[in-house]
């Protein structure tokens, strides 16, 4: 009868009461553990408050396509490239892909990592120029057709696909007889090509136009500032280098590279005035800069534009 009416109580208790909850034991770490050298690790610890474990568990908002380490900066989760070299001190690189944190192989890594912290500011915000640097390129990509628009000596230049050329003639003409209208382009280059050319004959063709009055400008330019310099330069080259606009040997021979013509002159005699001046100073010496501003005297606002300015991917 006890047992009857205890059951029948059970079955009417709607709170019935639950046995205590016994704590959990936090998991034991390892004592002496040595992080790799490769990677650095991010303990999340349990008493590591909630908003920062969004941080840790989000996917780097900087990350470098070699990445092999990560750190927390600010609001930033940014994945950089670590690499030992032979050099005195610390570096930091911000590219196109992202951090490079290059250090000497002596430095321990917890002061490699306080040097990134240090310099966290600065990083993130040349991240950031980079990411919408980067944006900036993307959008301005070609779509080799009729009618496509790419940049000459600071001008828009519409692409018309004109077969009435004969293909065996100079591929292309530049007609600058266009009216200004606000908003358009008034250069127009006639390529000779059919209408039904393949987009890399399409780009091959204004290209191949490019390198050639890249060529003549550039000698016209170097013929225009040897004099002021007191140098002579022997031979020029174009070329087609990702990271350098110009180079100089101690023989005179020029490098200059032919992407240059898509900037507005003043930009272009920058560069070669740089080059030509390297002739007379090898180093980038207070004495240097002074030499290249006997001949161009804003070279540090043309500079700017130089690195600010992005061109279309070619």
């Amino acid at each position: 009868m006890h047992r009857l009416l205890q059951f029948t109580l059970d079955l009417f208790d709607p709170t019935p009461t639950a046995a205590p909850r016994e704590r959990e034991a936090k998991p034991e770490v390892p004592r002496n553990r040595k992080a790799p050298d490769a990677i650095q690790t991010i303990a999340i610890a349990a008493e590591r408050p909630a908003e920062l474990l969004d941080q840790v568990l989000s996917p780097a908002a900087f990350r470098h396509p070699r990445a092999n380490r990560e750190v927390v900066l600010g609001d930033s989760v940014v994945a950089f490239e670590f690499r030992r070299a032979r050099r005195r001190n610390i570096g930091f690189v911000v590219g196109p892909e992202g951090l490079t944190v290059t250090a000497p192989k002596w430095v321990p890594l917890y002061e490699i990592d306080a040097a990134v912290k240090t310099k966290s500011a600065w990083i993130v915000r040349k991240l950031g120029e980079a990411c919408e640097r980067q944006r900036r390129i993307e959008s301005a990509r070609i779509d080799w057709k009729d009618g496509a628009v790419f940049p000459y000596l600071g001008e828009q230049v519409i692409v018309v696909l004109d077969p009435r050329h004969a293909f065996e003639e100079v591929g292309a003409v530049l007609n600058t007889k266009g009216e200004a209208l606000p908003g358009v382009p008034r250069y127009t280059l006639h390529v000779g090509l059919a209408q039904s050319a393949q987009p890399q004959q399409v780009r091959d063709a204004v290209q191949a136009w490019l390198m050639r009055r890249a060529k003549e400008l550039f000698t016209e330019r170097l013929d225009h500032f040897a004099p002021q310099l007191g140098v002579s330069w022997r031979k020029l080259v174009l070329s087609s280098a990702g990271t350098r606009w110009g180079t100089a040997h101690a023989d005179g021979l020029i490098r200059l590279n032919w992407r240059l013509v898509h900037f507005r002159l003043p930009v272009i005699d920058y560069v070669v005035a740089h080059e030509l001046s390297h002739l007379r100073v090898m180093d980038h010496s207070p004495r240097f800069w002074e030499t290249v501003r006997t001949v161009v005297p804003d070279y540090a606002e043309l500079r700017g534009q130089l690195k600010e300015e992005a061109l279309p991917p070619w």
